[in-house]
């Protein structure tokens, strides 16, 4: 028990130490992790054998990770991304693969270790990317939906890897023994039992027992869940909620490891089952804890477990090896992204991402050796390589922040959503403008369709329950997707103004008939407009102006018909003006340096004097 609180003692101080430490420095909570467990592992040697066993506990933080991405993805929106799956993902493991399989030929290594290296090491670290993109909030930009594809492929990809693997083995592997001695290493079956319900099992009954696992998953998934949840809630016990959530990924991993398959892979798919469930936010909020701790045990184990003996034997090979595996992986990269329409920040961002390798190389390295594919010594220098290029990544993503930083384009560009719905009435924008336009109509019965390109806007919408998508409005693609050859009237709520300018001016050249509400910034923004082709303009500020200017009006005497009265006659009076100040107004130049244009408004504005004077002849002849 001593022993017990002294290592939770030693591991818990690490991190609260360098992790904050690290975070202010800009460095990221994972290299603050690594860094503690190289500290308190090889540098001061205050935690030794039990780190091994603690990994294997720790990587249960993966598992839960996965089942919270899983939450996060419909099951539509996964099908969605098949394309990018077999696509992007499975390219980047096909290349990385053989391209680190001829590095490992050319260095004299046999076909099948060749081979091995090259699966084990195509694969990135999941848990480092998906925890540093979630921290700099770049998930949901287009080179970080691009990175959890490949991600999320790697993943599935482990399975077939692990069965393949096996058909490499060799009878036993010569090495050199602790006393100088050649011997030989076989695999020791049964050593370590464990519980399976596959083994010993011919191969077809294999494929049926696992197919009939996935099935029982899936099925639980979507009848059981809710029943269970709605008996824990009867309970009122707040800590049951948790024990479920707990008890869903737990039982879901055991349940995947007796048929052989990949704990991470049952929880992801259990995860996209539970996607669309009134209870997806309660799992959320109950299995977050538990996850950032044990992802940040297992990064401080991944530093804690590093060979220093070897490693200051052969400091300068293993990192050198390390940065060609990333050098490698990042050419593959690079251009499989521009081979998919990357560009950019998501471009450069997909490349430094994944140019490591990850935790389930240690996977399957150790899983080789136990096979006989990979030699024990080969095997430890592997670790190492893994090991330190994802020491490496906390720095490719800053030499990413660098890149952003000097880059021309300094807005974070996103994927834009599929749309699936179509409505008479599409709103362009939904800040506040746009959101108090939405309001009005949808109240009124009518469906709208939402777009913008600020994913914050998007999100804020989505968390107070309305539908909206994330894309630029002024891309005709987009506007063809959201039905705007069948829609009514386009309310165009851009901040920007010239993008407003140019996107009424393409939809007034592509659908005449269709009926354009703009937002102006200032009068010469309406000049713009109106030249542009727009029906209705209104301009920030107006109206509410309007108001106060009525609200004046009532407390300085005048009745409410009289105020409303008025404000109607400048509305009405402004309206016009403004189209005839149009044909005055040089466009590129302030209306103020242009004295035609101040000539033209100073005689309307006499107008507007004459038109008041006969709202007040009005009233007295009224009043007598």
């Amino acid at each position: 028990m001593d022993a017990f609180l002294y290592q939770a003692s030693i591991y818990l101080a690490a991190a609260v130490i360098a992790v904050p430490l690290a975070a202010r420095l800009g460095l990221g909570s994972v290299l603050g992790y690594l860094a503690a467990g190289i500290v308190i592992g090889p540098v001061l040697g205050l935690v030794g054998a039990e780190t091994e066993d603690l990994q294997h506990f720790a990587e249960f933080g993966v598992v839960m990770m996965l089942f919270l991405i899983g939450l996060e993805l419909d099951p539509r929106a996964l099908w969605a991304m098949r394309h990018k799956l077999i696509g992007l993902g499975g390219l980047q493991v096909l290349l990385s693969t053989l391209a680190l399989m001829a590095a490992a030929l050319i260095a004299g290594e046999t076909w099948q270790v060749s081979l091995a290296i090259g699966l084990a090491l195509s694969l990135s670290s999941t848990a480092i990317v998906l925890q540093t993109l979630s921290e700099k909030g770049l998930m949901q930009t287009g080179g970080g939906r691009a990175s959890f594809s490949v991600l999320l492929t790697q993943d599935i990809a482990v399975i077939p890897i692990l069965a393949f693997l096996p058909l490499l083995a060799m009878s036993a592997v010569p090495h050199f023994g602790t006393d100088g001695s050649i011997a030989r290493e076989v695999a020791e079956h049964g050593a370590h039992e464990t519980l399976s319900l596959v083994a010993g099992m011919p191969g077809w009954a294999v494929t049926l027992t696992t197919l009939g696992m996935i099935g029982v998953i899936i099925l639980a998934g979507v009848y059981l869940t809710q029943p269970l949840f709605r008996f824990i809630h009867a309970s009122n016990l707040r800590e049951m909620y948790t024990a479920l959530a707990l008890l869903i990924v737990v039982g879901i991993s055991f349940l995947m490891t007796l048929v052989g398959l990949s704990p991470a892979l049952g929880a992801f798919l259990a995860g996209v089952l539970l996607a669309n469930s009134e209870f997806r936010h309660e799992l959320e909020s109950d299995l977050n804890p538990f996850k950032g701790l044990l992802l940040g045990l297992f990064f401080i184990t991944v530093g804690a477990g590093i060979n220093y003996r070897l490693l200051l034997a052969e400091p300068g090979d293993l990192l050198g090896l390390a940065l060609l595996v990333i050098l490698a992986k990042g050419l593959i990269l690079f251009f499989v992204g521009r081979a998919f329409g990357l560009r950019r920040r998501d471009h450069w961002l997909f490349t430094l991402s994944l140019a490591q390798a990850g935790e389930f190389g240690f996977v399957l390295l150790a899983f080789s050796r136990q096979q006989n594919v990979i030699p024990p010594a080969l095997a430890e220098k592997l670790l190492l390589i893994i090991a330190l290029s994802m020491l490496i990544t906390p720095l490719l993503f800053i030499i990413y922040d660098l890149l952003s930083h000097f880059s021309k384009d300094a807005r974070v560009e996103h994927e834009p959503d599929e749309i699936d719905e179509q409505g008479p009435v599409i709103i362009a924008g939904i800040g506040r403008f746009g959101q108090i336009v939405n309001r009005l109509v949808r109240a009124s019965g009518f469906k709208t369709v939402l777009l913008d390109n600020d994913m914050r806007a998007v999100q804020l919408m989505r968390r107070f329950g309305v539908k909206s998508f994330l894309g630029d409005p002024t891309r005709p693609e987009l506007l063809k997707a959201a039905g705007i050859a069948k829609a009514h009237v386009l309310v165009v709520a851009l901040d920007d103004p010239e993008n407003t300018v140019k996107m009424v001016a393409y939809v007034r050249r592509a659908y005449p008939d269709l009926h354009i509400i703009a937002r102006a910034y200032d009068r010469n923004h309406v000049f713009e407009l109106y030249k542009a082709g727009a029906d209705d303009i209104v301009r920030e500020m107006f109206d509410s102006s309007l108001r106060a200017g009525r609200y004046v009006l009532e407390k300085i005497g005048l009745s409410e018909y009289e105020a409303a009265q008025a404000e109607q006659t400048f509305y009405a009076h402004d309206r016009l003006t403004v189209r005839e100040l149009a044909s005055y107004w040089v466009p590129g130049t302030p209306a103020s340096e242009n004295q035609a244009y101040i000539d033209k408004a100073r005689a309307l504005e006499k107008d507007l004097e004459t038109a008041f004077q006969e709202l007040a002849e009005k009233k007295d002849k009224k009043s007598a």
